[in-house]
């Protein structure tokens, strides 16, 4: 059996942030910049406080099964709480979704190089 690569998306709003807590994410937001993202084990965060107050966790997990996507969901989700938690961050509308790669479509380069290897 396989290894399956899931990526798992979760997002939410921030709420009722204090005028330290604001400017501490300010002062971080570099580092969480959306044109840093990444899908990574341990889950990567990024916002734009200057823009709206939403946030992004991508997270990559791994399973054998299909039905093993909804398990990493979980897990993705509490890693994103307990962040936000153990920061005393407030939030709302926290909402996930996931894909398993396996399942994703081939790009145009990912078909000609399979036809490639198969001529």
């Amino acid at each position: 059996m396989s290894t399956r690569t899931f990526r798992v998306t979760v997002r939410g709003v921030f709420a009722g942030l204090s005028a330290e807590q604001r400017a501490e994410l300010l002062a971080r937001a570099p580092e969480h910049d959306v044109l840093r993202a990444a899908f990574t084990p341990e889950g990567h965060l990024s916002y734009d406080l200057a823009a709206r107050s939403a946030f992004t966790f991508r997270f990559q997990d791994t399973g054998e099964e299909e039905e093993d996507i909804l398990a990493a969901t979980e897990r993705a989700e509490e890693a994103a709480r307990t962040w936000l938690a153990e920061r005393g961050y407030a939030h709302n509308n926290l909402r996930s979704s996931a894909e398993d790669l396996s399942q994703a479509p081939l790009g145009k380069r990912q078909r000609r190089a399979a036809a490639q290897k198969n001529a």
